[in-house]
């Protein structure tokens, strides 16, 4: 009994440290962590569903991420990133096929358009697979 109890003691005071530790900035494991905005990995996630809407809009022009606004990542069998957004249209036409890279956005105007959008993406990268689980956007 006595030995019971000093293993609970022992747990107990293993579990506060590492619910003290993060509760003082440092990150638990599977926990949603910040991320900069010029990371590899959400930038390949941004681009893939940017690709994703500019499939399924019916807009002439193509549109590309203006601003990133948040960006957490949490690693949990993969990389689970969540982002929020802007997307913007740019002055370069469907059709023409260009590269987003090169398309510069629409100046203010008529044809100025852009979207709040909030995306949800998993990666994989060990085994170069990844899915968008919730990618929506509005006015």
């Amino acid at each position: 009994m006595e030995v019971k109890m000093l293993l609970l003691a022992a747990l107990l005071s293993a579990l506060e440290v590492v619910l003290a530790a993060g509760h003082h900035g440092h990150s638990m494991p599977g926990s949603l962590k910040n991320i900069s905005k010029s990371d590899p990995g959400l930038q390949q996630v941004i681009l893939s569903a940017t690709y994703s809407f500019n499939n399924q809009s019916n807009d002439a022009f193509l549109f590309k991420a203006s601003a990133i606004y948040t960006a957490q990542q949490q690693i949990v069998k993969g990389i689970h990133y969540i982002v929020n957004l802007e997307i913007s249209r740019t002055v370069c036409r469907k059709r023409d096929h260009n590269n987003l890279f090169n398309c510069v956005f629409q100046p203010k105007g008529r044809l100025h358009q852009t979207f709040q959008c909030h995306l949800e993406a998993w990666m994989i990268p060990w085994k170069d697979r990844s899915q968008i689980l919730k990618f929506f956007c509005k006015t």
